[in-house]
């Protein structure tokens, strides 16, 4: 199935033209003005509750940190790159592309190698990392669309919800892809500031967001192009806060325009923490770098992945020269498998539930308190970012459930420390459960596009699969038929996430939009280049 199948998005329809066209639409723009500050209301109420509720619980369990493990406030730096493989790093093995600043990065901080996150594509992978929860509770799709009418909730508690109310300053730079119209932007989200493209740099401009007074208009189009409806494929807007200041995005300076608007928050002068939040809009076709890493002798998926770097390594440096690193964690990790790259030695890439579109190259850095040069082949996930910064960072949980585990005691280094998950399940497309060395997949070996790369490869003709992911990394042998009492384990926790994830969905939020403005459908437009 493919990713607009999958993101169950539903469209507008209108029935000609309205005679009353004007008096309809003051009434339908009061309306929508009215709903969105009912929610934004409703949503600090909500926050504000939760917090009082919980404070008394978690003032008890900032006592748990103790002794050496004892911190005060750290900031926190999370780049999340888009479409990066577990074998496009050096620190996974890789020779090309050429990562110094990541391998710099482990060597001074921790490797994880069984790390996951909570979709095999864009949205629902953001969801899991922010909220903590996997998607499917959030009824999120896992891809959201500028046609898309509905995004992520404003009463769900993301991370910067939880930081800010911790005292953070917040900052999200880069690819936010979680609904691109209010009440769903990162401003809407617990973010004090945003600036970057809303949702993959192939899609297109929704007209309905609205247009900054100081908008740059690029590539020969018009403001009156713009105000007209202009969209087309691989071009996109940039955002500040709500509203549109470039379009067409630059994507060849995105990268170095990413990480300088990066370098300017960290050096801000505040005696608060701060959160930065730095998804990457690379390394998602269509790629595209700066001048600097243009080497006609490379491959551009090379380029792009190296000046990903270069970005990092700016960040490392920032953080170091402002005296900062002591008291700065910082997450390294990717959304989902290669989609240009190489996922090796992982089964399959993007999209794909195999390793290779979820098992992520992930780093964890922070001196004094993650040990240096250290690896965790312990099974942890982008969801347990939420529980682990909140009792690192003196937050509240949020009231409703989440999915995520803490996993602190792997990051520091704790002697004979443990994954918190008995068995890591995903609903995503046919499903799967990683527990402990195991992999299961509750259904055929053969099913869906990624399987085998050998033409003569033949599928195994057991119902459902199983793999050793420590003595088979590349989930070459299906071995369920001779593991039955693990196979019945590992379904039945695949059954019981299920309904459990069903009986207890919450809503997504509907996207405001200016009245009468239809969602664009998808234009025409070439293919993303791949060199």
């Amino acid at each position: 199935m493919s990713a607009e199948m999958w993101s169950g998005i539903f469209w507008y329809n209108f029935d000609g033209v309205d005679p009353h066209g004007d008096v309809r639409s003051l009434i339908l723009n009061t309306q929508n003005q009215a709903k969105e500050t009912k929610m934004k209301h409703t949503r600090q109420w909500t926050v504000a509750l939760t917090l009082l509720a919980v404070s008394a619980f978690h003032a008890k369990a900032a006592e748990d940190y103790t002794g050496a493990n004892r911190v005060s406030k750290p900031n926190v730096i999370l780049i999340f790159i888009d479409d990066m493989g577990y074998g496009d790093v050096g620190f996974n093995g890789a020779t090309v592309p050429k990562t110094p600043h990541l391998n710099q990065m482990a060597t001074e901080g921790m490797k994880f190698t069984d790390f996951y996150v909570g979709c095999a594509v864009c949205s629902g992978s953001r969801t899991a990392l922010l909220t903590g929860c996997h998607y499917q509770r959030l009824s999120m799709a896992p891809v959201l669309f500028p046609r898309s009418t509905n995004g992520l909730h404003p009463d769900e508690v993301t991370l910067a919800d939880m930081l800010k109310g911790a005292g953070y300053r917040t900052a999200c730079i880069g690819k936010w892809h979680l609904g691109h119209l209010p009440p769903c932007l990162p401003t809407n989200q617990g973010f004090d500031s945003y600036w970057g493209i809303p949702y993959s740099n192939d899609m297109w401009i929704d007209p309905a967001n609205k247009l900054a007074d100081d908008i740059v208009i690029r590539e020969g189009l018009t403001l009156a192009d713009l105000k007209a409806g202009h969209t087309a494929k691989n071009v996109v807007p940039v955002l500040r806060n709500d509203e549109v200041i470039e379009y067409p995005a630059d994507q060849t300076t995105i990268t170095k325009r990413y990480t300088e608007k990066a370098i300017q928050f960290i050096n801000e002068k505040n005696d608060q923490p701060f959160f930065l939040y730095l998804p990457h809009t690379m390394v998602h076709l269509p790629l595209a770098v700066s001048k600097a890493f243009d080497n006609p002798n490379n491959e551009l998926i090379t380029n792009a992945i190296e000046e990903v770097d270069w970005s990092v390594g700016q960040i490392l440096k920032t953080v170091k020269a402002a005296g900062i690193a002591e008291k700065t964690l910082i997450v390294f990790t990717s959304d989902n498998g290669a989609a240009v790259g190489s996922s090796l030695p992982l089964r399959a890439k993007k999209g794909s539930v195999y390793d290779g579109g979820i098992r992520e190259p992930t780093l964890m850095w922070w001196p004094g308190k993650i040990p240096a040069g250290s690896v965790c082949s312990e099974v942890a996930a982008s969801i347990d970012m939420m529980p682990t910064l909140t009792k690192l960072c003196g937050g509240m949980l949020p009231e409703r459930k989440i999915d995520g585990k803490d996993i602190w005691p792997l990051m520091s280094g704790e002697p004979n420390a443990k994954s918190p998950h008995e068995a890591y399940v995903l609903m995503h497309g046919p499903g799967t459960v990683r527990s402990g060395q195991w992999k299961f997949y509750p259904w055929p070996e053969g099913k869906g596009k990624q399987n085998r790369d050998n033409p003569t490869w033949k599928p195994s003709t057991d119902p459902v699969q199983l793999y050793n992911t420590v003595s088979d990394i590349g989930e070459t042998t299906n071995v369920a038929s001779k593991h039955p009492e693990i196979v019945q384990r590992l379904q039945a926790a695949y059954d019981s996430h299920v309904a459990e994830i069903k009986a207890n969905k919450r809503p997504t939020a509907e996207l405001i939009r200016p009245a009468g403005r239809q969602p664009p459908q998808k234009p025409g437009g070439t293919k993303p280049k791949l060199k």
